[in-house]
């Protein structure tokens, strides 16, 4: 792969990686859950599980973030065979998109149906609290509009066509189950829905960035995500993405307030078991 074409892989690369994950473990998961920061708890409601470090699968980038265990788990959740990503990659890395997006193809080539994306998002809606819960609606690739999109390049058909719809990415049946679980479990209060927006990172946003991003109609930024739900869409599965607000934005130049990561993972860690249950519930009804 030369340096111009590194955000693509060939089919053949793809399989090649999908076919070692088949031969090494009897699961045949229909859901893919990709974990974001701090929520990779979400493996431990597994199943039978069957752990495969990313550093043993071909051509799967490393994780470097903390709160990111780096490693895949195959196993059942409430009957549903599925597959967790604990730890995703991100731009800010130094990943190419194709690198940033490697694994949903190779989802998508072991039968996976359904992507569950989570991560930890500043809250910009000014409803939102620390330690909601907000499902993604909608998204804007910021990114993408300077040309960063992981279907950039040559477009393989056998995964989809050259240009994909997005105005259908998050699915709206999912997403009535979810608000329906959040009921019965006496979450709903905690539960929004809204517009999730990807920056590149690493850097936390300026005050100036969050007011513009507010008038933009974001309710919600991190640094991950919409690549991963533009070549999951592109690829013909169903998605659904779930932000854990793990801290407000700021927005007044007087404040002392200061976004940091250690905050992110200790929201986490206070609101993942709620998390893990909605997710959890939800798969048995998809």
């Amino acid at each position: 792969m030369s340096s111009a074409d590194e955000c693509s892989y060939t089919f053949e690369e793809y399989k090649e990686t999908a076919d070692w994950l088949l031969a090494h473990t009897t699961q045949r998961p229909k859901v893919a859950i990709i974990c974001g920061s701090g929520l990779g708890g979400l493996a431990d409601f597994l199943e039978n599980k069957m752990v495969i470090h990313y550093e043993d699968i071909p051509r799967f980038p490393q994780s470097t973030v903390p709160g990111h265990a780096g490693q895949l788990v195959f196993g059942e959740l409430n009957g549903k065979q599925c597959v967790c990503m604990q730890g995703r990659f991100h731009f800010y890395e130094g990943y190419s998109s194709g690198k940033v997006t490697y694994p949903v193809r190779v989802f998508h080539l072991l039968g996976v149906e359904t992507l569950i994306v989570t991560n930890a998002a500043g809250g910009l809606n000014p409803s939102f609290n620390v330690g909601d819960i907000m499902i993604i609606k909608d998204h804007i690739n910021m990114p993408g509009f300077a040309g960063q999109n992981p279907l950039r390049g040559h477009n393989e058909e056998r995964f989809g066509v050259r240009f994909p719809c997005m105005s259908d990415a998050y699915d709206r049946q999912i997403v009535r189950l979810a608000q329906e679980i959040a009921e019965e479990q006496g979450c709903s209060n905690i539960l929004h829905q809204g517009v999730y927006c990807n920056l590149g990172g690493p850097c936390f946003e300026t005050i100036a960035e969050c007011r513009m991003l507010q008038t933009l109609g974001v309710d919600a930024v991190g640094m991950s995500t919409v690549p991963e739900v533009i070549v999951a869409r592109h690829c013909g599965l169903r998605v659904f993405g779930l932000s854990l607000i793990t801290n407000k934005a700021v927005l007044d130049y007087s404040s002392d307030q200061r976004a940091n990561h250690d905050e992110v993972l200790e929201t986490t860690r206070m609101r993942a078991l709620v998390l893990q249950k909605l997710v959890s519930s939800l798969l048995a009804k998809i």
